[in-house]
């Protein structure tokens, strides 16, 4: 055929790019990334809030603790090695209420676990050091945490791809994907590629297409729409750097918090609603065909009936910005409505299995010939480099190239 590949990369996020550049970082190879947008990182990767993340939530053991820890490292000298605007600023978990107090605790010596020996405890006094206007009994200081531009990083990873001979084919949404003897024919909505081996990278669309390539993968991608508020101009002195809640440890998201951007401002969000449509960024955004297969999903009810009361909350907040204020103002107490303007909103494909179980950790498996990512939800930005070197060392070790 006249698109045969080595190898096929699907999608064009930071994952999908993190995973071919360093694949052809480590061995010369005829290699295509396929994507279906007409540019890179268009979805989950550049509707973020450009945190590099420190790794101080995470189990420790676990991929995500290993991929932050190490990726944090290789995305800060990344940037600085090609001169990508990022800055190492830290951040603060500000505790509340005493309940609080005792889970920041809790994430305090999850984070010594994890190797971060210089984060800080600070007392109520000691927080207004770091944030003026922030409220809180006690809070940590995290030097690790980051701020940066993923679609830079992104694009920086695209021209690396192309300069080492790999091929980036945009606009090429996968349709079908077919085994012939030894080949994978993929077919897209205007072309057909083959390969010898395949690596699934396509976020959001990761389940199905594990499905289109025959796999059972367990998991249902559920999409989570996280929406954000900006501070007005004028309001922005009110943070300094990063301000985020104790997360609660029955739900797998962060709760709202504060974020100075790179490229200037400060978000405020983002909360977490389910959303009807896998790239669904507006409330109006429904698709029926998504919502019946995750309808019929038996994991969907189990996990339903669990976080229905978290659930509703969240729905609540996402009309009400008078709530949504309410949350913030357990940050900063001075916040008011009128000192937000309505943001952007990103969408988080968080696989849940068939008991109804959020996974909390990065899931990757292999087959014979394929490497399926069935769940990279943050911090897998952070940890993009790691996630790929790991991706590319599996593909060196276990596929004959």
């Amino acid at each position: 055929m006249k698109n045969s590949k080595k190898i096929i990369f699907i999608g064009g996020g930071i994952v999908g790019l993190a995973s071919a550049f360093k694949l052809l970082e480590n061995t010369k190879i005829d290699l295509i990334l396929l994507e279906k947008e007409d540019q890179v990182a268009k979805h989950q990767t550049g509707n973020n809030s450009g945190v590099i993340h420190s790794g101080i939530y995470y189990k420790p053991g676990s991929l995500k603790a290993r991929n932050c820890a190490i990726g944090r490292e290789m995305m800060y000298d990344f940037c600085y090695k090609h001169g990508i605007p990022h800055e190492r600023c830290g951040k603060i978990i500000l505790a509340t209420n005493e309940k609080e107090i005792e889970r920041l605790e809790m994430i305090e010596q999850r984070g010594i676990q994890n190797g971060l020996s210089d984060i800080k405890r600070l007392s109520k006094d000691e927080i207004k050091e770091y944030e003026p206007y922030a409220n809180g009994l006690a809070a940590i200081y995290v030097p690790y945490t980051g701020i940066v531009d993923y679609v830079s990083v992104s694009k920086k990873l695209a021209e690396l791809i192309i300069e080492m001979d790999g091929l980036i084919k945009l606009n090429s949404k996968v349709e079908k994907i077919i085994f012939h003897k030894n080949e994978i024919v993929v077919q897209t909505n205007n072309d057909e590629f083959s390969a010898d081996y395949l690596v699934n990278c396509s976020g959001l669309h990761s389940d199905k297409i594990a499905e289109l390539c025959g796999l059972k993968p367990e998991v249902k991608i559920i999409p989570f729409r996280g929406e954000y508020y900006k501070l007005k101009k004028d309001k922005e002195y009110l943070v300094k750097n990063l301000i985020y809640p104790v997360p609660d440890p029955q739900f797998p998201f962060l709760g709202v918090h504060f974020t100075r951007m790179i490229k200037g401002g400060v978000e405020c969000g983002p909360n977490a609603v389910l959303a009807f449509k896998k790239e669904g960024y507006k409330k109006s955004d429904i698709d029926l065909v998504q919502i019946f297969n995750m309808l019929t999903f038996n994991g969907f009810w189990y996990m339903a009936k669990r976080y229905y009361k978290m659930g509703f909350e969240e729905f609540k907040r996402s009309f009400s910005k008078k709530l949504f204020v309410q949350s913030l103002q357990k940050l900063i107490p001075s916040i008011q409505e009128d000192d937000l303007i309505e943001g952007g909103a990103g969408v988080r494909a968080q696989a849940l299995d068939r008991n109804g179980n959020l996974i909390d950790d990065f899931r990757i498996i292999q087959t014979n010939n394929m490497i399926h990512v069935l769940n990279a939800p943050s911090p897998a930005a952070t940890a993009s480099l790691s996630i790929g070197d790991t991706i590319s060392k599996m593909i060196l070790k276990n596929f004959d190239l």
